[in-house]
């Protein structure tokens, strides 16, 4: 895995829509993304797409690229598949980082499975944990 990446941010901080890498709308959330929320460049993830990443800080526009260090890695399962989502930050991530993290993936997990059940795709979808973890545990 990569120290520092570059990210070109979809869902910008304080945002309730999620954009697909290509800038087409891919649903509404029903909260505001608390991360700039994008994708890593010239990455291709197990699902097919970029690499995901979240970039904390301050909000970044939508399209705005951004070089990062990578902090950390969770694990989402989507539609069965492993989905990797780097957690990238210029500054060691604090015990209070990690809670809003697993918060914000928890209920993303949720509103993901449902988006997945009216989409039809079949397979488990859930937060898994944190790379650094037991893949079966995470943390609170």
């Amino acid at each position: 895995m990569p120290r520092r990446v570059r990210v070109r941010i979809e869902v910008p901080r304080g945002s309730f829509l999620k954009h697909r890498p290509d800038g087409t709308l891919d649903y509404a959330s029903p909260l505001p993304c608390p991360f700039n929320y994008g994708s890593v460049l010239d990455t291709v993830a197990a699902d097919g797409d970029p690499l995901d990443a979240i970039v904390l800080g301050p909000r970044i526009d939508p399209g705005g690229e951004v070089d990062s260090d990578v902090q950390a890695v969770v694990w989402i399962r989507d539609a069965g598949v492993i989905d990797d989502k780097l957690i990238c930050s210029d500054t060691p991530l604090t015990s209070k980082d990690r809670q809003q993290i697993n918060r914000f993936f928890r209920l993303y997990s949720v509103t993901k499975r449902a988006l997945n059940l009216v989409r039809r795709r079949q397979g488990t979808t859930a937060f898994e944990g944190w790379a650094d973890q037991e893949r079966s545990n995470s943390e609170d």
